[in-house]
């Protein structure tokens, strides 16, 4: 069974998630381009929200040795040399300015690690034994691999590629966790091309020069997205240990996530905290369906607004498909005050979806 959601959402001026060069990311579709945000930047957006925190049960870092450790010098270091036996270790190693071994912030892996909280906490009691450093290589690599059961590992899934090390420590071990979770890269329902903010910040305290203090240039959008994400319930309750009820939170709670929850880029100088105008659920058997292509012709703004004209699209898209390949099992929408109605035009009559 798969719980497809799909979110019409209207965003202020903002630049929730730049590129290389600082620019709003973008992307042609429909021969014209875009405003995007990625997958990765809504995931993590989602993953830390007030609404999913209390469901966090992993911890994705490069200072897993650190984590592990604590403060404690002699710790850190046998945390470093079973880590690296692991196949976890720096990407590689530079001589101190020191003696000591107080962690900085070259003692970090060279890729994430992603583990759950119960892990760190095993490890951590795990290292305060006499055992050697091989067997407890091993005992780590089997912690690793085996304590999995977190709401945001059964979403978002784990692969951990060791670089070097022991290859018998992880022998027999299962490293990967199957996503449960896919994410579209939201893409904005119409032609959107960024725009060049100037600025200057000016001195509190003037003197003779009637110039600025600083000035600089940044770049910013304001598009109406479409996004899309699609839950596998079943690998969501197997890598949840078969527990139906904690996934069923983790998929409330991330529906309220992806609700309420923003990306973060440069919100102090934007505060685009715009929540969707509406919001479509359906459940399906097991074939994922994206209604992006409802904006393969940008939506453009004419006797309807923006908004009112991407849900428009959308609902007449939904109908079309309904009508040629089958209505979900249940389908939900979501509108605040219900100010939106998803509807589709028949024989130039305006019918709202039924089954909602």
């Amino acid at each position: 069974m798969l719980i497809e959601i799909h979110a019409i959402q209207n965003h202020s001026p903002a630049n929730l998630n730049r590129d290389d060069l600082g620019a709003p990311k973008t992307c042609y579709f429909g021969g014209v381009l875009r405003s995007r945000l990625s997958s990765q930047c809504l995931k993590r957006s989602i993953r830390l929200s007030d609404e999913f925190k209390q469901l966090l049960g992993g911890v994705r870092t490069r200072r897993l040795a650190q984590l592990i450790a604590g403060n404690g010098p002699d710790s850190f270091k046998k945390a470093m040399t079973v880590l690296e036996i692991c196949g976890i270790a720096p990407k590689e190693k530079k001589k101190k300015k020191s003696e000591d071994d107080t962690p900085t912030d070259e003692d970090k892996s060279a890729g994430l690690v992603y583990v759950s909280k119960e892990a760190v906490d095993k490890m951590s009691k795990l290292l305060e034994t006499s055992k050697s450093d091989n067997e407890m290589a091993k005992e780590f690599a089997k912690i690793i691999a085996e304590h999995t059961i977190a709401p945001d590992m059964a979403l978002c899934g784990r692969m951990l590629e060791p670089k070097k090390g022991d290859n018998d420590v992880w022998k027999g071990l299962d490293k990967t966790i199957e996503a449960a979770l896919q994410v579209a890269h939201a893409i904005s329902t119409h032609e959107a091309r960024p725009e060049v903010d100037y600025y200057v910040a000016a001195d509190d305290i003037p003197g003779e020069d009637a110039g600025a203090g600083y000035v600089d240039e940044a770049m910013f959008a304001s598009a109406c997205f479409y996004k899309y994400f699609s839950i596998n319930w079943d690998t969501l309750v197997k890598n949840l240990n078969n527990n139906e009820k904690l996934a069923a939170h983790t998929v409330g709670a991330f529906i309220r996530g992806a609700a309420f929850a923003n990306p973060t880029g440069k919100q102090n100088s934007f505060a685009a905290h715009n929540p969707p105008d509406g919001i479509l659920v359906e459940i399906r058997k097991n074939s994922p369906i994206s209604y992006a292509n409802a904006f393969a012709r940008p939506a453009s703004q004419g006797e309807r607004d923006l908004i009112s004209q991407s849900i428009a699209q959308l609902g007449q898209y939904v109908h079309d498909l309904d009508t040629g390949y089958g209505k979900p099992k249940k389908r939900f929408w979501f509108s605040p005050n219900l100010s939106y109605p998803l509807s589709f035009e028949e024989d130039k009559k305006e019918i709202i979806l039924a089954a909602l």
